[in-house]
């Protein structure tokens, strides 16, 4: 397995997960999440895969089939009366193929993004997970993050 920066050639890879993910959150928040969709486009996806401040991360196999994934956004703190000036590194969305899960595909590309993330500067990485997704919360538990903030709602 080689993890890597996305490139163009792995949209179609990329797009496959990106609708697991979607099918998920639909499973667990069907108010929320429409069915049948994905976050970004393709064109979406090519622009992403160029910015240095969303760097896409792919695990591929040998022959570059896409076993998971982590779109990451590089944010800085600044010209803030309360917050501290620091650089974080948010993992908007992290996924390894329903297929593949249970062979640490995902430990490995959050290793990567921890080791991409200090080589930037960055003082921590942040990320958000539903509720209901009780395995991401898991696995992201055994990696050793602990809630930063707590999101909360009351549905109307």
């Amino acid at each position: 397995m080689n993890i890597r920066r996305a490139t163009e050639n792995d949209i179609k890879g990329v797009d496959r997960l990106l609708f697991q993910v979607q099918e998920l959150h639909h499973t667990g928040r069907p108010d929320l999440f429409r069915a049948g969709a994905k976050k970004y486009t393709d064109a979406e996806l090519a622009s992403l895969f160029q910015e240095e401040k969303t760097p896409v991360f792919v695990a591929a196999d040998e022959e570059g089939h896409i076993l998971g994934y982590a779109f990451c956004i590089l944010l800085q703190q600044t010209d803030s009366h309360i917050l501290t000036n620091i650089r974080t590194l948010y993992i908007d969305d992290l996924c390894v193929d329903k297929a593949c899960r249970g062979q640490h595909i995902g430990k490995a590309l959050y290793q990567y993004v921890l080791s991409y993330a200090k080589e930037k500067g960055c003082y921590n990485v942040t990320l958000n997970v539903w509720a209901c997704n009780e395995s991401a919360i898991k696995f992201y538990e055994k990696c050793g993050l602990v809630p930063q903030k707590i999101g909360m709602e009351k549905i109307l």
